[in-house]
């Protein structure tokens, strides 16, 4: 499994790390756990870090598939999300996310680091700690 879900306490914050391969497959199996583990912790806060993927093989038409399911974390309007986008990722795919996720989810950011989502929040010492 290419990916795995972190959770502070303190701070209410899911995060969500991707390594390696990140295929549509393993996207829409890490988009439905998401929308779990978000449920389970009340997360107010969600950060996707794909800083360590190694391959994207996502297509224009998946993301816009993806776009039109909702928000992987309930209430956008008062969850803000990030998704940590590696240069690797390239701007035009960024961008696709940004745009057809923008009008369902007004509180969603790319940023480029998982220090730059963390100062965006307030939060100087995060505490994650691994989800089962």
């Amino acid at each position: 499994m290419p990916f795995q879900f972190q959770f502070d306490s303190a701070n209410k914050i899911l995060l969500l790390r991707v390594e390696g391969r990140l295929t549509e497959e393993s996207f829409a199996e890490g988009y439905r756990a998401i929308r779990t583990y978000s449920t389970s912790t009340d997360a107010s806060a969600g950060i996707w870090d794909l800083s360590s993927v190694t391959e994207l093989t996502l297509s224009p038409e998946f993301i816009s598939e993806v776009a039109g399911i909702g928000p992987a974390m309930p209430d956008p309007t008062r969850r803000p999300r990030f998704l940590v986008a590696p240069p690797m990722l390239g701007l035009s795919v960024s961008r696709m996310v940004e745009i057809t996720e923008g009008p369902k989810n007004p509180l969603f950011k790319i940023v480029l680091s998982l220090n730059e989502a963390l100062a965006v929040l307030g939060v100087q010492s995060p505490h994650f700690e691994p989800l089962a």
